[in-house]
C-alpha cells in the first residue's frame, strides 16, 4: 500500500517547493516593486542637484553650432544651450541644416563658459540670463515668506500702474525661467514681479527640503501677492509656468488675497498632478501598480519616512480638473500635445470643463514650457489680446 503512495507523496513535495519557490519570488518582486516606487516617489519631491547632459556638441564656428539630433535639438525655434555640466551657456536660434544624426542651429552668442572645447550639453527653454538682456532695468528685493527672505526681481512698467503680474517658475529651475514673459507684460503697462519660492535653490528651504507639487509652494506666492500689494498692486495677474501653474492654482484658489486676482496664465502647467504621474510612471515603463504606489507614498503621512516629507501632498486638492466648478477668474492656458513632461490631457480636459473662464491656445509641436521659444510671435499675441479683454 505504501509502495502505491510514494508517487503521490513526491508529487506533494515537488509541489510544496515549487509553491514556496513561487511565493518566495512573489516576495522578491513585491519588495522590489516597491523599492522601485520608493525610488520614483523620492525623485519626484526631491530637488535635483545635476542635470543630465543629453545633447552631443559635434561643432562650433563663430555663427553654428552643431548638436547630436534628438527631439529637442531638432525643433524649431530660440533656446539656451548649457554645456559643460552647466559650466557655460549660449543662445541657439534656428535650424540651418541637418542630417540623419546631426542638427546645425544658429549660434545667437555665449554669455559664459567656452563653447568651442565643450562636447556635451542640454537645451534648456531659459533664453535670458537676467533683465539686463531684455534692455530692463530691474530692482532686486526679498519677499518676506514665512520660511525666512525669498530673492526676486522687481521688473517696473515704464510708467506708474497698479497692475502687476507675478511669475511663478516651474519644478528644477529658477525665476530666470520667466524672464521670456516679461517683455510682453511691459509692453501692456504691468509691473513684473519674478519670485523665487522654497527649496528652489534660491529662496529659503522647507524643513524637509522636499517638494509638495504646488500644497506648500503656494503659500511663498501667497506673500509675493501680499509684497505686491503693499507696494501699490490692486490688480494681480499670476503665472505659473509648468509645477508653478500648479503652484498658481494653489494660490488663487487658497489665498486671501485671491480676490485681487484678475487673471491668471498657465504655461504647460500642471493642472492634475494624477495624471502627469501617471504618464511619467508610463514614460519610465512602471508597471500599474507601481504607478499606484508611487501615489499612495506621496499622499499618506506614513510614508514619510520612505520619501523625506514631513507632510503627505493632497493630491485630491491639487486636482483643479475635478475642481473646475470653483474656478470663477480669466485663464489663459498654453500648452502642446507634444509636450514630453506633462501631458495635455489635463489641460484640455479643464479647458472643455470651463470654457466660459478657460481661453485656450493648442500647440502640437512647441515641448514643454517651450511655446514662445518655438513661436514667440503667438505667444506673445494670445497674451496681449487676452490681457485687453480682462475685466
Amino acid at each position: 500500500m505504501a509502495g502505491h503512495q510514494e508517487p503521490h507523496s513526491r508529487t506533494a513535495r515537488v509541489a510544496a517547493g515549487v509553491a514556496i519557490g513561487l511565493g518566495g519570488l512573489l516576495v522578491v518582486a513585491s519588495a522590489a516593486a516597491a523599492a522601485v516606487a520608493v525610488i520614483f516617489a523620492r525623485a519626484v519631491v526631491t530637488p535635483p542637484t545635476k542635470r543630465p547632459q543629453d545633447v552631443r556638441i559635434r561643432a562650433v564656428t563663430d555663427t553654428t553650432v552643431t548638436l547630436s539630433a534628438t527631439i529637442d535639438s531638432l525643433t524649431p525655434g530660440r533656446y539656451g544651450l548649457w554645456f559643460s555640466d552647466d559650466s557655460g551657456h549660449a543662445r541657439i536660434g534656428e535650424i540651418v541644416s541637418f542630417t540623419p544624426s546631426t542638427v546645425t542651429r544658429e549660434l545667437l552668442g555665449v554669455d559664459f563658459g567656452e563653447l568651442s572645447t565643450a562636447t556635451r550639453g542640454r537645451l534648456g527653454s531659459w533664453f535670458y540670463l537676467s533683465p539686463e538682456q531684455l534692455g530692463h532695468a530691474e530692482t532686486r528685493v526679498e519677499v518676506p515668506t514665512e520660511l525666512g527672505p525669498a530673492p526676486a526681481w522687481i521688473v517696473p512698467a515704464e510708467h506708474p500702474t497698479d497692475h502687476w503680474v507675478i511669475q511663478v517658475h516651474g519644478r528644477a529651475v529658477r525665476r530666470h525661467e520667466t524672464l521670456r514673459a516679461v517683455p510682453v507684460f511691459h509692453d501692456a503697462g504691468y509691473t513684473s514681479l519674478l519670485i523665487s519660492y522654497r527649496n528652489d535653490g534660491d529662496a529659503p528651504r522647507s524643513t524637509d527640503h522636499r517638494y509638495a507639487l504646488g500644497d506648500t509652494e503656494w503659500r511663498d506666492v501667497d506673500a509675493a501677492m501680499r509684497y505686491a500689494v503693499d507696494h501699490g498692486a490692486k490688480h494681480l495677474v499670476l503665472m505659473g509656468w509648468s509645477m508653478g501653474g500648479a503652484t498658481v492654482l494653489q494660490a488663487l484658489t487658497r489665498s486671501a488675497l485671491a480676490d485681487r486676482v484678475t487673471g491668471v496664465v498657465l504655461e504647460s502647467p500642471v493642472v492634475d498632478w494624477v495624471t502627469a504621474l501617471q504618464f511619467q510612471g508610463m514614460i519610465n515603463r512602471l508597471p500599474s501598480p507601481v504607478r499606484w504606489a508611487v501615489l499612495q507614498l506621496l499622499s499618506r503621512k506614513w510614508a514619510g519616512a520612505l520619501t523625506g516629507q514631513t507632510s503627505p501632498i493632497d493630491l485630491r486638492r491639487l486636482d483643479l480638473v475635478a475642481r473646475a466648478a470653483e474656478l470663477s477668474t480669466p485663464i489663459l492656458l498654453f500648452h502642446s500635445d507634444d509636450d514630453g513632461y506633462v501631458p495635455s490631457t489635463a489641460s484640455i480636459a479643464l479647458a472643455n470643463a470651463r470654457p466660459d473662464v478657460v481661453t485656450f491656445e493648442h500647440f502640437t509641436t512647441a515641448r514643454h514650457v517651450r511655446l514662445w521659444n518655438y513661436d514667440p510671435d503667438r505667444w506673445n499675441g494670445a497674451i496681449t489680446r487676452w490681457l485687453t479683454e480682462l475685466p
